[in-house]
């Protein structure tokens, strides 16, 4: 009996109709930041270890437990990407992109790779795609990177979502918030979870992004960071507010929120969606990460990114009909109508219109049949009749108007149907 294999747990192939929903996503992606002057990168999936190492911080759970590592047949530690943003750096740094007049934008889309439990929303692999701008510390960036991707979502016809807001501070005033965590949990570190445990001696904001509920309850009334804020800090943050406020974009500031990687500093952010979508709701998340080129190798430059999950926007979008049937179906009766037929659909395909074919010698029934099954918008029948008169059949399957006409004509009447 031959092997019968199935996809890796956590891996999912994604199928026609909702691969319309992810070009659309695509597209709408292309078409929106594209506007914003960001162009596209595409970097590998593989990185060196070292690279995640550095960039998300190794107490972080991802690269604790959740990277797919292995060693190559060159000794070398090398990891599927995790996430995007390390990889664009990688790239900044390497390609010597800081010396391009600045800002520099980029968005890019693909595959990600961690080992965790398999749930709604999250796989094992799942596909990201992002934006980030180098070069530009002004709270104004800030502001036209989420402005960029609340237009983005709106441009889907997203609705229901929520933006949500802080500053987790930076290398100035961002310790001593770390020793009033550590002094406020002291107390009850024996009552956290494990991981919060180890979190408390190599990055106590760990503990305020952990999902254990008693993790949660120990944490409330833990301090916020938003009273130990540097004035720089507390300035750039009150500018964007500001440009938001001008600009109309609805947001919450969430004095509790701190992102999940090492490499943030000053503005985070995070796009939610509604109740349906269960915990985990978040649609996009991101933020400023100054200190990450120059961690690199590269000069000291100022950065801010997001990144937006896939399955998560295409289940948001599930019911739509973004892939519509073909424009028309060809039906042939006899191999020289299904000559005059490719001829046909050729000659209309070539001007972008999607044509099918009704093939494999089937009867005219199983072929209308069938051109209802798949939406077909109209219909055009060749026999032997239609090739001796030179005057085809056609049927708007639609409206149910139906009419003849020449092989010109009917060319002439859906070459630009879509």
């Amino acid at each position: 009996m031959k092997p019968r294999f199935t996809a890796l747990k956590g891996v999912a192939d994604v199928l026609p109709p909702e691969t319309g929903l992810w070009r659309k996503i695509e597209n709408t992606a292309c078409l929106v930041m594209g506007a914003y002057g960001y162009e596209e990168i595409r970097p590998p999936v593989m990185e060196q270890t070292g690279l995640f190492l550095r960039s998300i911080g190794g107490s972080s759970d991802i690269v604790a437990k959740e990277m797919y590592t292995f060693t190559d047949k060159g000794e070398r530690s090398v990891s599927l990407r995790p996430e995007g943003t390390a990889s664009i750096v990688r790239a900044y740094v390497e390609h010597n992109l800081s010396s391009r007049p600045a800002p520099q934008k980029f968005f890019y889309s693909g595959p990600m790779f961690r080992y965790e439990r398999p749930q709604k929303g999250r796989q094992r692999q799942f596909y990201q795609l992002g934006a980030e701008c180098f070069g530009i510390a002004d709270p104004g960036v800030d502001a036209e990177m989420i402005i960029m991707l609340m237009a983005f979502l709106d441009r889907l016809g997203l609705k229901g979502l929520s933006l949500e807001l802080n500053s987790i501070g930076c290398k100035e005033c961002r310790p001593a918030f770390r020793e009033r965590l550590r002094e406020f949990f002291a107390p009850r570190l024996g009552e956290l979870c494990p991981d919060c445990q180890r979190r408390y001696e190599q990055n106590p904001l760990r503990i305020l992004d952990c999902k254990v509920e008693r993790c949660g309850e120990i944490r409330k009334g833990s301090p916020l960071i938003s009273e130990t804020l540097c004035q720089d800090c507390r300035e750039h943050f009150t500018a964007l507010l500001e440009f938001l406020d001008v600009m109309g974009t609805a947001y919450v500031f969430n004095p509790h929120m701190v992102r999940g990687l090492d490499y943030y500093t000053r503005t985070v952010f995070e796009v939610k969606g509604g109740a349906c979508m269960g915990a985990q709701n978040a649609v996009a998340a991101g933020g400023r990460y100054d200190l990450l080129v120059s961690e690199f190798g590269g000069p000291e430059t100022p950065a801010i990114g997001f990144a937006a999950g896939m399955e998560r926007l295409a289940g948001l979008l599930q019911g739509e009909a973004v892939t519509p049937g073909p424009a028309l179906f060809i039906a042939s009766l006899g191999k020289e109508a299904a000559v005059e037929a490719l001829k046909l659909a050729s000659r209309l395909r070539e001007g972008g219109t999607r044509v099918e074919l009704g093939w494999g010698g089937f009867s005219l029934k199983s072929q209308l049949r069938r051109a209802d099954k798949i939406g077909a918008g109209n219909v055009v029948i060749i026999g032997e009749d239609e090739l001796k008169s030179g005057s085809f059949k056609w049927k708007n399957l639609k409206d149910g108007s139906s009419g003849e006409a020449g092989r010109e004509d009917i060319f002439a009447q859906f070459s630009q149907a879509k």
